[in-house]
């Protein structure tokens, strides 16, 4: 083989291991004309060979059929040019070609038939079984809507025997399931991708496309959960292969679907070239139909003129692209239904036109780019509603206040819209106008200017009407507004001095309710409430504390004697709530939640359930402060339940995350995470995706990681670490996050990418006060970087996780670190096994000076196993043999290990009888049969009392002595 030939072989086998794409296709084409040019004809077949996976996998699969049929022209000339390995791979790749041509609707059905006819002529004539030819047949019937022809070949299918060309078990799997969704019967699709979705069967593109073609039936069979889970964990996993688009559209469709329209949205902008890559039609169909379909959503939800990603060149808004989608669609349709002479691809392209959402909205618990409100005028006209009766809007709105219930402001709203739209105000009385004024004074609506104005014009209406205790109770409800402007708290509270033996006065004399006067006490608590924050950081505060408290109880003797506290309730609890503050400002905790626990009581006995949100809410916050869980558990369901028709999405965004968070402490992850999923849900509807919501999100990551759910972490971590920083979240929670994307990486088999989160981490670490943690990421990221293989890395890692050990005095995690650089020097080879041994020694020192035996006796193991490793070849007979002396020294550490595990205690046997094993294998390699049964026979006697089946060691033990002596035993017969 010439240097040439060897050069392009490992250039192919290189470019095998690169990303999908149109760059590894050149690499293909350019190393398939050097091979050309090398005049080896084992070295073209491979090249050929090449070319076809690179296309099959790519956004090209149109080019494939040349070479496969320059391949199969090689085959038929010159068959001896094809080894072994690559004929199996011709054959292999015939199953490719039959059924890529589908696809193509260029290619005529009859070539399309003959090439099918072909594979099964030349499977047949090699001996292989028609198991591959008849899943061939059932996708080709399936494609034209011939469902008998594909019901045969389907059973057909299964009946034949698996062999070598048979697809792979995870392919198989995912083809019969997704005949059975073709059916309609979606359980039984699920059935059958279960064992690849458990990871019972996998390849290089599974299970990604079985998550992805999971996601509808598991919607349509009601397990929304379970879908969202495998959005997640299928859509990180088919994002940067280029040759999985049509996966990737049925993630789109699943998002258009379940409200989650701007997920979709950033799923389009990752891949551009997918609106355009025309190397397959059939998925570039499908991928254009989706778009459609989300399209049309945007446009009926009134987001028609949103700017969305599209095909590059062109400014596409929702309802542009939603014409070119459908219409791309449709005439690609049209060219399979020419080429098929029937009307099915187009029957099935308009059904998933006509798709409508299964749910409303999935939380997904990653943030999207939320959508700009439409326009007033891209939103679709409503059917008016029909005329209301003022005198029952009236009817209701004095209801709705007399019973305190929250919606009294939008009833009193109602009658404002009813009497200006038709011009209707005269028909209202002066009580009614100074309800409509007071309310929205009250509803936030208005500037600090206007509701200040509508507070007086309620007032003058109220005594307009003979309501003066409603008059001087609006008065007051004014200055509590002007008290919160900056500067003005203490004008204020002169203003309100007057009013409250205004209403006191009033009260007296029957001319105020218990309710108004109450009323204009707390308004003046409120006054000096907000006195209080402005005062807290200055010589005033504790002034301004007592001025609160002082106020609070007065409103609680005026009120709590009352008969019919009911009309009252909101006025003593809120001035325990007041109390509350003020033994929090004190730093009294369990005083204050106890506080607004009772403020929250007397609400709900009072049938006020909706006033006792914000108590329950602050009682929450206080306990999970306190790490009383069980109290802040209770207290924030109670919120949740009591605030179920009034609560803000912000509001339940802050509930729902203590909940995840006492669950967390408590070690109820499922529920943890359940809860940090609402979480981020109400965040993203409340606006704050980028505040609390991320704090949500991290929750969530971290409890899916505890739940084992490691690829669902993954995703929701990297949505999030972009929006975790040191400035507004604390560095703790960067290097948080970072460190369970790290173990969440890790554990999906992706250790350079664990390394570099654990090495980010660890840099921030490095200048905090406390040193655990940078010693044990840097130490976590070692292991990573072990794994990768990348040794000079995970050196300088191992190198700077023993220097803080050191220095935090953990000699056993040092002495790890030792070890660990051992073995990465010997992996270097022989020039490395010097530096091997010298860490061994140094861990060895190390044990002995902090008098660790057990950690002493396992670095003599590893010794042992490290020299046996190092060593080329078996020992000779020779006694200067190298080999035989380094199998020589390695018993000498086993034999050490030995001891040194018996002198640590009975609880370090199955250590000891490892070690006595590595030692009789040392010996039988050495040729001293006698000493290595002997050593089996102690070994079995350490475990003599054990049954059988009562312990996995034991048993594992005796098999591997089974093993041993039979080992020995054939060795004696040689």
């Amino acid at each position: 083989m010439s240097a040439d030939a060897a050069t392009i072989r490992q250039a192919l086998r290189d470019n095998q291991e690169g990303p999908e794409g149109p760059a590894r296709n050149a690499r293909a084409e350019r190393l398939l004309a050097e091979a050309e040019q090398s005049g080896d004809a084992a070295l073209l077949v491979e090249a050929l060979v090449h070319q076809l996976q690179v296309y099959n996998y790519s956004s090209e699969k149109d080019k494939m059929f040349v070479p496969f049929a320059r391949l199969l022209k090689l085959w038929d000339e010159r068959p001896d040019d094809f080894d072994a390995f690559m004929t199996h791979h011709l054959f292999w790749m015939f199953k490719w070609v039959s059924s890529s041509m589908v696809d193509q609707p260029h290619i005529p059905l009859t070539a399309i038939e003959k090439w099918q006819g072909e594979m099964e002529h030349r499977y047949r004539l090699a001996g292989h079984s028609e198991r591959a030819v008849r899943q061939g047949e059932l996708e080709i019937a399936r494609h034209l809507g011939d469902l008998d022809r594909a019901g045969r070949a389907y059973t057909a299918w299964q009946a034949a025997d698996r062999d070598r060309m048979a697809n792979c078990h995870a392919c198989e799997l995912h083809e019969q399931g997704s005949w059975q969704a073709l059916r309609g019967l979606d359980e039984e699709a699920l059935a059958a991708w279960t064992p690849v979705l458990e990871g019972e069967h996998v390849c290089a593109h599974e299970p990604h496309a079985v998550l992805a073609a999971s996601l509808l039936p598991l919607l349509r069979t009601g397990r929304a959960e379970q879908a969202r889970a495998h959005h997640l964990r299928g859509y990180r996993m088919v994002r940067p292969m280029e040759s999985m688009r049509y996966s990737v559209a049925l993630h789109v469709e699943f998002c258009a679907l379940t409200g989650n329209e701007p997920r979709a949205l950033e799923i389009l902008a990752d891949r551009p070239a997918y609106f355009t890559d025309s190397g397959n039609p059939g998925s570039l169909m499908d991928f254009l139909a989706v778009t459609a379909v989300l399209m049309d959503r945007l446009t009926e939800l009134g987001h028609g003129a949103q700017s969305v990603p599209g095909p590059a060149g062109t400014d596409w808004t929702a309802a542009s692209l939603a014409v070119e989608a459908r219409a791309g669609a449709l005439a690609l349709a049209a060219r399979f239904d020419a080429r098929n002479g029937n009307g099915y691809v187009g029957e099935q392209v308009r059904e998933r036109l006509a798709r409508r959402p299964l749910l409303e909205r999935l939380p997904l618990g990653i943030r999207a780019v939320r959508l700009a409100a439409p326009p007033a005028s891209a939103v679709a006209a409503t059917e008016a509603e029909p005329a209301r009766d003022l005198a029952g809007l009236l009817a209701e709105a004095y209801r709705l206040s007399d019973a305190q219930h929250p919606d009294a402001g939008s009833a009193w709203r109602a009658v404002a819209e009813r009497t200006g739209r038709a011009g209707e105000t005269g028909a209202l009385t002066a009580r009614d106008r100074a309800n409509v004024e007071d309310h929205r004074a009250m509803d936030g609506s208005l500037p600090p200017a206007g509701a200040a104005e509508a507070f007086r014009t309620a007032a003058r209406l109220y005594e307009e009407a003979g309501d003066r205790g409603e008059a001087v109770a609006a008065d007051a409800r004014g200055a509590f507004l002007r008290s919160t402007q900056d500067g003005a708290a203490d004008e204020a509270a002169a203003e309100i001095g007057p009013l409250v033996e205004r209403a006191l006065a009033l009260h007296a004399e029957g001319g105020a309710t218990d309710r108004q006067a109450s009323g204009v006490l707390v308004c003046r608590a409120r006054i000096l409430q907000q006195r209080m924050f402005r005062a807290a950081d200055e010589e005033s505060g504790d002034a301004a504390v007592a001025a609160l408290e002082q106020a609070a109880r007065e409103v609680l003797a005026f009120a709590e004697p009352l008969p019919g506290r009911g009309k009252v309730a909101t006025r003593i609890s809120e001035a325990l709530g007041f109390l509350a503050d003020v033994a929090a400002y004190r730093g009294d905790g369990p005083g204050a939640m106890d506080l607004y626990a009772r403020a929250a009581a007397g609400l709900t006995e009072a049938e006020l359930p909706w006033y006792a949100v914000e108590y329950e809410a602050r009682a929450a916050r206080i306990a999970a402060q306190l790490g009383d869980h069980e109290t802040a558990e209770r207290a924030a369901r109670a919120a949740l339940e009591h605030g179920a028709g009034s609560l803000s999405d912000a509001g339940r965004t802050r509930l729902h995350l203590i909940l995840a968070e006492v669950l967390g402490e408590t070690g109820r992850f499922d529920e943890a995470a359940t809860q940090a999923l609402d979480a981020a849900h109400w965040a993203d509807e409340a606006g704050e995706s980028a505040t609390v919501g991320v704090h949500a999100r991290h929750q969530l990551g971290g409890r899916l990681l505890q739940l084992g759910r490691a690829s669902e972490a993954a995703a929701v971590l990297e949505a999030v670490l972009p929006d975790v920083s040191a400035e507004d979240h604390g560095e703790g929670m960067v290097v948080q996050t970072l460190w369970w994307l790290g173990d969440a990486l890790s554990t999906l088999g992706e250790p350079r990418a664990a390394a570099e989160h654990w090495l980010r981490a660890a840099d921030i670490a490095r200048g905090w006060p406390e040193q655990h943690d940078h010693a044990m990421l840097a130490q976590l990221a070692g292991q990573a970087l072990y794994r990768a293989e990348l040794n000079p890395e995970a050196e300088r890692a191992y190198e700077r996780a023993g220097q803080l050990w050191r220095s935090l005095g953990d000699i056993p995690a040092l002495v790890r670190t030792l070890r660990v650089r051992a073995w990465i020097a010997v992996r270097e080879g022989l020039p490395g096994l010097v530096t091997a041994r010298a860490f061994m020694a140094e861990a060895e020192r190390e044990c002995e000076g902090a008098q660790l035996l057990p950690d002493l006796a396992d670095t003599y193991r590893q010794t042992a196993e490290l020299l046996a490793h190092a060593c080329e070849g078996e020992p000779g007979e020779a006694a200067d043999d190298p080999a035989r002396l380094a199998y020589e020294e390695a018993l000498g550490y086993a034999g050490r290990a030995s001891v040194a595990f018996a002198g640590a205690g009975e609880g370090h046997l199955d250590q000891r009888t490892a070690a006595d094993l590595m030692a009789a294998w040392l010996e039988a390699d050495l040729g001293r049969a006698d000493a290595a049964l002997r050593r089996t026979a102690e070994v079995l006697a350490a475990y003599e009392g054990v049954p059988a089946g009562t312990d996995e060691t034991a048993d594992a033990r005796r098999s591997e002595v089974e093993s041993l002596r039979g080992y020995v035993a054939g060795a004696a017969g040689a």
